[in-house]
């Protein structure tokens, strides 16, 4: 009987894991995550993302993601580019962008906005704050960016 006990254990941490076999595990909602400066040298730069389930039409509820971005300097410092915008993607399989919307604030504004209307599977996503050209409509370098799978 003490030799079943371990085993029943064992397999039951291998039939009932919450990941799979690759460790891809969708993040339980609602939650939010840290967006990092992909340029190490920018200490000040920040944001972070909220993701949750929301319901606003009779059909299925959807995805929310939120962006609210802070002390990210002036788009056109980096280039020709005048705007940020939130970009989510699940690599070689689908993408979405949002564009994200100044605060009036004494120090430089705040960069937020959201796209509530995503319907897949986020599980190794990744969410970005990237610069933008609003004229050309071309997306920019990536300034924030987090793994979805560190969500919490």
């Amino acid at each position: 009987m003490k030799k079943i006990i371990p085993l029943l254990i064992i397999m039951a941490i291998i039939f009932v894991a919450p990941a799979d076999a690759k460790g891809n595990v969708e993040p339980v909602m609602p939650c939010s995550l840290v967006l990092d400066p992909v340029n190490n040298s920018e200490i000040n730069e920040k944001g972070v993302a909220l993701i949750y389930k929301v319901k606003l039409t009779p059909s299925f509820p959807r995805t929310s993601i939120s962006v609210h971005a802070i002390h990210l300097p002036k788009p056109s410092n980096y280039g020709e580019y005048d705007n940020y915008e939130g970009f989510s993607f699940i690599e070689n399989k689908i993408s979405w962008r949002f564009k994200l919307y100044p605060t009036a604030e004494e120090d430089g504004p705040t960069w937020a906005g959201r796209i509530d209307d995503i319907t897949a599977n986020l599980e190794n996503s990744r969410i970005e704050v990237c610069l933008s050209n609003s004229k050309s409509g071309k997306l920019g370098p990536v300034v924030l960016s987090n793994s979805i799978n560190l969500c919490h």
